[in-house]
């Protein structure tokens, strides 16, 4: 009988564990997956946190942040993708090749830029950026840079292409 009832507190405990733990999986936020981010994008708004928008003159050598609203991003499976700019007051209008990753684990997104005859193995500088969230239908990724004494975002906000 004791034996029956060792059984039973155990069989219980265990359950109890086990509903726990389930609890804590559930309201653990989301991993954004890599593959939520392959796809097209159009860049549709830059937004700053932390910094005015004035103090922000250009974005991944380019001469102003601007000239990135509307882009285009095509990010294949292959990790080779470009961006295309649309160009306007100051602007160049353009496609640029690119070869990207994103990093669910450590909440990345790094690019390398690709000229002409170039391939990304030998390419050392690139940028680096915090992927937010991504999903069927939107994607956010933030820019950190340092402004003053502290780090502040320039925050980019996509949505999925049409197709």
């Amino acid at each position: 009988m004791k034996k029956i009832v060792l059984i039973m507190a155990l069989a219980i405990s265990a359950l109890t564990i086990q509903s726990c733990s389930t609890q804590n999986a559930a309201s653990a936020p989301a991993t954004v997956r890599r593959g939520s981010v392959i796809g097209n994008w159009v860049l549709n708004d830059i937004t700053f946190e932390g910094i005015p928008s004035q103090a922000v003159r250009g974005l991944f050598g380019e001469n102003s942040y601007a000239c990135f609203t509307g882009s285009t991003w095509n990010l294949t499976n292959s990790g080779n993708g470009s961006y295309t700019l649309t160009g306007g007051t100051g602007c160049a209008s353009g496609t640029q090749n690119i070869f990207w990753s994103a990093s669910p684990n450590d909440q990345t997104f790094q690019f390398k830029k690709l000229m002409e005859g170039q391939k990304a193995k030998d390419i050392t500088d690139g940028y680096r950026l915090v992927l937010v969230s991504a999903d069927k239908q939107s994607m956010v990724l933030k820019s950190p840079i340092e402004y003053g004494n502290a780090t502040a975002n320039v925050v980019l906000n996509f949505t999925r292409a049409a197709k």
